[in-house]
């Protein structure tokens, strides 16, 4: 979501310059800086932004250098000349003082409201335009490199899995040997198969299997929902909570030294994943 856009346009002496620049967030949260002269084109500018940009904090500001040489304010000076006559009515002094005093006075300076020719508008809406597929661009970027480092940190997930596939025989020959050593050093008397049924059930406790093949299903998933050309950050997202999930349990499951040093390699490349996933549509 992070992107930045600008462009600039001359017209009718003055240039237009258009800046904007997005951040992750959840939702829209749109802040709109624009002269007072182009704001009844406010509502155009929004909407062109709600069709290129779906989620995200958006800064936009819109500037305005030079003029056509024209000073819109005016001195006033029919009603300057009638408070000088005033105030020379009720103080005889010097006019420079007086004019001082008259300045100040309300109405001495009038405004002259400055229409927005259609020329401008024009301007606005297609240096704005071009300013907005700029920030696209700029994000589609981002998100190639983005793609690119998800790939690389799914393999490196699913090849430590294929670890932990290779390891598990072993693992479970090693839970085994040690239940039936500590079995060997009790003196009491058991029933043979009650022991076999704990024994299942304590072995069953133990095994991955059913985490190894949604794990690998979960991998699979991801890269799929990321090939679609749609925003599905938040899909991914949960996509990779599952993950986690069951990372979490074949760490709970483990009761085996090579295999949480797989976890926590997992649980590492994950989590980047899940860092750079906030910054995705």
């Amino acid at each position: 979501m992070t992107g930045f856009g600008k462009s600039e346009v001359l017209v009718l002496a003055k240039k237009l310059t258009v800046e904007i620049r997005t951040l992750n967030s959840k939702n829209i949260d749109l802040n709109f800086r624009v002269p007072h002269i182009f704001r009844e084109l406010e509502p155009q500018l929004r909407g062109l932004l709600n069709k290129g940009l779906t989620r995200g904090k958006i800064d936009v500001s819109v500037y305005v250098e030079g003029n056509s040489g024209k000073n819109t304010t005016q001195i006033n000076k029919e009603v300057i000349d009638d408070y000088i006559a005033q105030l020379q009515g009720i103080h005889q002094g010097e006019t420079t003082e007086l004019l001082k005093m008259a300045i100040r006075l309300p109405d001495a300076l009038k405004t002259e409201k400055e229409d927005l020719k259609e020329e401008e508008k024009e301007a606005l809406l297609t240096v704005f335009s071009d300013a907005l597929e700029r920030v696209n661009d700029y994000r589609e970027n981002e998100g190639a490199a983005l793609g690119k480092d998800f790939v690389i940190r799914l393999d490196v997930i699913k090849n430590l899995l294929d670890d932990a596939i290779l390891i598990d025989p072993e693992r479970k020959e090693k839970i085994t040997l040690k239940l039936k050593t500590a079995l060997d050093q009790l003196t009491l008397e058991i029933d043979q198969n009650r022991l076999e049924q704990e024994l299942i059930y304590y072995l069953e406790k133990y095994d991955i299997t059913e985490e190894k093949v949604r794990l690998a299903n979960h991998l699979a998933y991801f890269n799929e929902i990321m090939a679609q050309d749609q925003p599905n950050g938040k899909k991914l997202g949960f996509i990779a909570q599952e993950m986690g999930r069951e990372i979490n349990t074949i760490g709970s499951k483990a009761n085996h030294s090579g295999l949480q040093k797989i976890v926590v390699q997992m649980k590492d490349e994950l989590e980047k994943i899940k860092e750079q996933l906030l910054n995705v549509l």
